[in-house]
C-alpha cells in the first residue's frame, strides 16, 4: 500500500487551513492535477460559516493533515 493512501486512519487536519477537525479517513484519492485530497469522517460535526446545518464529512487536502493519530 502506498504511504499517500490513508483509509481507516484518524488524522487532525485543518478544514481550509484554519478549521480544526478531528476524524476517520473513509477515502485518499488523486485529484486532477496530481494533489492527493482525503475524505474525512468527523468524530464530532462542525458548523462551518456558509451552512445553516453541521457537517460531519470534509474533504481536506494532503497538506492540512496536521498528524495521524492512534
Amino acid at each position: 500500500m502506498s504511504n499517500w493512501i490513508k483509509d481507516g486512519i484518524r488524522v487532525h487536519a485543518r478544514y481550509l487551513g484554519t478549521q480544526p477537525v478531528i476524524g476517520v479517513v473513509t477515502e485518499s484519492r488523486v485529484r486532477y492535477g496530481g494533489k492527493v485530497c482525503y475524505t474525512v469522517a468527523l468524530d464530532s460535526p462542525v458548523q462551518l460559516p456558509w451552512r445553516s446545518e453541521p457537517t460531519d464529512v470534509v474533504i481536506v487536502d494532503q497538506d492540512e493533515i496536521d498528524a495521524e493519530l492512534a
